[in-house]
């Protein structure tokens, strides 16, 4: 697993003791990934920061600024951390792992912010900063994208308000899971179009919002087969 993951990071270490810190929770022992975090967060914020700047040279400093926190946030790293698949590789104490800290966004977000800094201490700022680089990719190419795009929910209304369309309907159609990890499956149709799509989240507002967006994409295909 290890091997995996340093195969994803596109970096071996030299000390592959400040790897195992890294993805070690306080829940899990004594020395665990906390101070590294700290130094991560800094990098991680610093090295976005001097990206935007020499990249981005069309944007003013607030604009900068946003962008800098949407690629910064909790959010973003948990998915970032998703793709690495570090959930299931993460040192947890036995309370986290029965409530699924595993699948946490602040413990995965934070697990990141660790490797950078095991990735500094290991091989210096260079190799540190070609992980943020690797790890944000797409997302550090496009830092604009989705800043002001308003939400599926708002957008398949307004789409629909547009063609004097009723609004959809969103309905849970199940919950699955145990309490504090459940998932939420929604239905989303609109009657006089006879049509539907489901989304699945954490959360019904997730699950909604997943439900829209798909509904709009097979709005999107109905209307260009119409055409």
């Amino acid at each position: 697993m290890m091997e995996r993951l340093q195969r994803r990071l596109a970096y071996r270490f030299k000390d592959a003791g400040l790897l195992e810190r890294a993805l070690t929770h306080r829940s899990a022992g004594p020395v665990h990934n906390e101070r590294l975090e700290f130094l991560g967060d800094a990098i991680l914020g610093f090295e976005t920061a001097d990206y935007l700047f020499r990249h981005a040279e069309a944007a003013d400093e607030g604009q900068l600024s946003r962008m800098r926190s949407k690629l910064v946030k909790r959010e973003t790293l948990a998915e970032v951390a998703r793709e690495l698949q570090l959930g299931e590789i993460l040192h947890l104490g036995p309370g986290e792992l029965r409530s699924g800290g595993q699948n946490r966004d602040s413990i995965l977000a934070d697990a990141v912010e660790a490797i950078i800094a095991a990735v500094y201490l290991d091989g210096g700022m260079e190799p540190a900063r070609e992980l943020v680089r690797h790890l944000l990719g797409r997302r550090l190419s496009h830092p604009d994208k989705g800043l002001q795009q308003k939400d599926a929910k708002t957008r398949l209304q307004e789409h629909l308000q547009a063609r004097r369309l009723p609004l959809p309907r969103y309905q849970v159609e199940r919950i699955d899971g145990d309490p504090h990890r459940q998932q939420f499956t929604v239905r989303c149709s609109v009657e006089r179009l006879g049509m539907q799509a489901e989304g699945r989240g954490s959360s019904r507002r997730k699950a909604e919002q997943q439900a829209a967006e798909r509904f709009l994409e097979a709005l999107a295909d109905a209307e260009s087969a119409d055409a």
